[in-house]
């Protein structure tokens, strides 16, 4: 039987050769393989859009890729947001780890900010528990961290077929954790991570904070350690910054290779722009590629989706690539500092979410230093976001104004202080609730 990764190369080749490879990346390229079998092929994608586009646009080419595979007809079955967890859950299904084709060491970008943590993974690729163990790496979100760690597990993969691969997202892990609980399926929760040959943890700084999960947690580390198991783990910040993890957690996390990863320099990014332009079959002329080099200066991601646009730009209107037309596409996707103000509720509900603590406990009378420190950021940021008074902040908690500029004190001079890491869990917290706006 065809494996998952080899039967969606087969499909994404034909449809490139039919299509082309820029409007097959553009609805294809986070789709992944759920299940075959001997009548469907069921895709799983995030968006309800994507998904109708695949129905609409690409099923026809989809079922004849798998006739000229399996020399019949399959019928295709596209999952989007939850059902794929429900329709594995249902089916009896362990969550399979998909290697995404764009994500490898041939296509990562290698420049001064990022050549470390890419010849560290490297490394752990070659020698999976022998060189680095754990590897943690970390730097800003969409800098390629996932990346690397998807390219080490292709690595692995191709040199180790019969290695067991399991990825998680901290989150994840929680959300399982809990789920096995409630159901009474700590035995196979356990069994699923603990007999792993290759661990792959993404944003593992999620888990900081949760007692239960950081037990669980400690416990699948050192059993996987233990064993000699490769582990590799991504995060926003190294251990020593995350104010809410264990201590036996962090020393862990630092007893392998600590590998950061900074936004990309000139170069890199000119790079960036033209290696992914020439993915997409797309000729960016090299004034037009400084520009975007030196506008969209901090995140992969942008650099990369800046370049689609364009492309989608120059399709959708038929006009010709030139710096007036990226200028307006970098303008459209890139807008200035958002002059939205959130809302006290929001504010307060994602001060909640990154503490793990109800809104109920947040707004009410409990003094125990985590809660605390929840109330008294989310009272500060209130302050710094919104045009409230301080009474009016009051109100939301259901104290006197007095109160919250004794918490707004509190945090300034908590902020002068370094090394307690409340500049960055306010830096973290700012930055979700400027995501929903």
């Amino acid at each position: 039987m065809y494996s998952s990764a080899y039967i969606w190369g087969r499909i994404i080749s034909a449809l490139e050769k039919q299509l082309t490879v820029p409007v097959v990346s553009s609805y294809l390229d986070d789709a992944e393989i759920v299940e075959v079998t001997d009548t469907t092929i069921v895709l799983y994608t995030p968006s309800e859009y994507r998904k109708e586009m695949i129905l609409g646009r690409f099923s026809l080419y989809i079922k004849e890729a798998m006739r000229e595979l399996f020399d019949r007809d399959v019928e295709l079955e596209v999952l989007s947001g939850s059902e794929a967890d429900a329709y594995r859950t249902s089916h009896g299904q362990e969550e399979p780890f998909m290697f995404n084709p764009q994500f490898t060491f041939d296509r990562f970008v290698v420049g001064s900010s990022n050549r470390f943590a890419h010849a560290a993974a490297v490394a752990v690729a070659n020698n999976p528990a022998e060189s680095y163990n754990p590897l943690f790496i970390y730097g800003q979100s969409g800098l390629g961290k996932t990346h690397l760690l998807y390219a080490i597990a292709g690595e692995i993969h191709r040199q180790h077929p019969d290695f067991k691969i399991v990825y998680i997202k901290g989150d994840q892990f929680t959300n399982e954790l809990i789920a096995a609980l409630q159901e009474g399926k700590n035995v196979e929760f356990r069994t699923k991570y603990r007999n792993a040959d290759l661990f792959l943890v993404d944003d593992i700084q999620f888990i900081a904070g949760k007692q239960s999960t950081q037990e669980e947690f400690f416990h699948t580390f050192n059993s996987l350690y233990e064993a000699k198991k490769q582990i590799v783990l991504t995060s926003d910040r190294p251990p020593n910054e995350m104010q809410l993890l264990e201590d036996r957690l962090k020393t862990r996390f630092e007893w392998g290779l600590l590998a950061d990863i900074q936004p990309p320099d000139y170069e890199t990014r000119m790079a960036i722009i033209k290696n992914k332009a020439y993915s997409l079959g797309l000729r960016l002329p090299d004034d037009v590629c400084s520009y975007i080099a030196e506008n969209i200066t901090t995140n992969v991601r942008q650099i990369e989706g800046t370049v689609k646009k364009i492309m989608a730009y120059r399709d959708l209107t038929g006009n010709e690539i030139d710096l007036s037309s990226v200028s307006r596409a970098i303008k459209d996707m890139y807008k200035g500092k958002s002059t939205t103000v959130p809302t006290p509720s929001l504010i307060i509900s994602e001060v909640c979410c990154f503490y793990s603590i109800e809104e109920n406990v947040l707004r009410g009378t409990l003094k125990d230093k985590v809660t605390a420190e929840a109330r008294q950021v989310a009272m500060h940021l209130i302050r710094k976001l919104t045009n409230l008074s301080y009474p009016d902040i009051g109100k939301e908690f259901g104290k006197d104004h007095t109160t919250v500029i004794h918490a707004c004190k509190k945090v300034n001079a908590m902020l002068q202080t370094p090394g307690n890491g409340i500049a960055e869990n306010i830096r973290d917290i700012t930055a979700n609730i400027n995501s929903k706006l």
